[in-house]
This record gives C-alpha cells, sequence and structure tokens, in this order.
C-alpha cells in the first residue's frame, strides 16, 4: 500500500488568521492538483506565535478551523493533518491539531502536551493530557506537536497503538534545526516507523525559521525534503516497508516495560 503526502511548507502571516487561511486554501488546492492522499500544515499556522494577542486572535472552540478543513476535504477529497492552531474553549488557550478525512469528518484532535518555555508557550497556553491516534487514507497514525519531538517517551507510548506514521507539524527556528533532523530520525528509527514532519520558512519578531520539513522512513532515510522554499513539496510513502523492518527487528515484541519504570 502507498499514500502521497503533502507537505505544506509556508511563511505563517504573524497574528493575520485570514490571511493564512488563504494560504491554507491555496496549499490544499496545490496539494490535491498533484494527487496526494493527505495534505500536512505547520504548527500555529493561523496566528503564529503573537502568543499576547490570543484572546483577540484565537478560533473560538477551533469551529472556523472546522469549518474550513469541512469545506477543503470535501471540495478536494483530500486528507487534512491540519498542523496546530491556537484555540480557545472554557477561557483558555490551546495549541491544537486538528486531522480531517476526505469526506469533511474530524478523525483526530490533538492539544500539545508539551509547552516550549523558550518560547513562552506555558504563559498563555493550557497543556494537552490525551494522546492522538487516528487514522487518515486507511493508515492508523498519530500526531505529535513541534517540542514534543523532544520526549521519546511520549511518542512511544502513542506508538505502541501501532501507528505506521507520525506526524510532526511545527515552528523549529533554523537555529536548532540540526537538532531537528537528527531526533526525527530517531523517532523513525526507534519506533520503526515513517516521520512527516512540517516546519514553517519565514519569521516573526523573535525567530527564523527556515523550513526543511521532512518524510522519513523507517530507516531513518530522507525520502523528501522541502528544504527553505515556501510551498508544496510530495513524497511517496510504501507501507509495504514497514513489514520488511519491523520481521527481522521486532524491537516492539522485545520490549521489557517492567524494567522502564
Amino acid at each position: 500500500m502507498k499514500i502521497k503526502v503533502a507537505l505544506a511548507q509556508f511563511d505563517i502571516k504573524f497574528g493575520d488568521p485570514k490571511a493564512n487561511e488563504k494560504r491554507v486554501e491555496e496549499l490544499t488546492k496545490e496539494a490535491a492538483d498533484g494527487n496526494a492522499d493527505v495534505v500536512v500544515f505547520p504548527e500555529m499556522w493561523n496566528t503564529g506565535y503573537a502568543l499576547d494577542k490570543l484572546d483577540q486572535l484565537a478560533d473560538e472552540k477551533g469551529e472556523e478551523t472546522k469549518q474550513l478543513f469541512y469545506k477543503l476535504a470535501r471540495q478536494y477529497q483530500i486528507g487534512i493533518v491540519g498542523g496546530s492552531v491556537a484555540v480557545k474553549e472554557n477561557g483558555k488557550f490551546y495549541n491544537r491539531t486538528l486531522v480531517v478525512d476526505p469526506v469533511g469528518e474530524v478523525v483526530g484532535q490533538y492539544d500539545k502536551v508539551h509547552l516550549f518555555r523558550l518560547m513562552h508557550e506555558h504563559k498563555f497556553l493550557t497543556a494537552g493530557e490525551q494522546e492522538s491516534y487516528f487514522r487518515i487514507a486507511g493508515v492508523p497514525s498519530a500526531s505529535f506537536i513541534c517540542y514534543d519531538l523532544r520526549f521519546p517517551e511520549w511518542i512511544r507510548t502513542v506508538a505502541l497503538h501501532g501507528a505506521a506514521v507520525l506526524y510532526f507539524p511545527a515552528e523549529w527556528p533554523s537555529a536548532r534545526i540540526e537538532q531537528w533532523e537528527i531526533m526525527l530520525k530517531a523517532r523513525a528509527v526507534e519506533n520503526q516507523t515513517f516521520v512527516v514532519a512540517v516546519n514553517r520558512v519565514g519569521k516573526d519578531p523573535d525567530n527564523q525559521y527556515n523550513g526543511h520539513s521532512l518524510v522519513i522512513d523507517p530507516l531513518g532515510h530522507v525520502i523528501a525534503d522541502a528544504g527553505d522554499k515556501d510551498g508544496i513539496t510530495f513524497a511517496d510513502i510504501d507501507l509495504d516497508q514497514l513489514n520488511q523492518v519491523r520481521g527481522p527487528i521486532p524491537v516492539f515484541a522485545d520490549r521489557k516495560p517492567k524494567l522502564y519504570k
């Protein structure tokens, strides 16, 4: 079985949800025109890190984002791993991923668990407490957000459900981009999964971003690298490779969880 993913790497307009929604529409059309099964967006694409303006900018209960993805998924018959957006709910703010299937149904939702102090998330956002495991394009998958990448124990906890693909939307600054690639490769190899990671490009008042959205196979090989360009990058994922990797080296069967405390 094969699926085609589209990495929608773009320059997020700081504090301008309408401009960013328009760009998401353009990129979804481009992904569909390229026959992608799934399009994936970066972290906090609706507002960027305008955290001190979330009371005015955050999407109330994520409803505007849901309606946008509903429309785009049905119009273009494409699955959407919606990066993440700033959401306001019950007086709190969350960094939330929404996953929508090609008929417009929300099949996955995830609130970022690990909040990044260096970018002051802990001062404005509420951490999630639930894992995200879903099927998109018929494939068992899981989603994390940016800083979660540094917590392999959390990723393994979710991967144990049987995920074949791990998605990582991010706003990962260029100053630490080498760590991004190293850790993404490690998460792919140690969990024997494909990794699809979408970063942004451009800059905001505090950071510069140089993209390098990646698709990595279970052996740690880079299938696709979006470089530093704004736009869509396509990659084909051959899921049959999982059996070739997991068969000879059954890391999940060989685990000793009683000792991992």
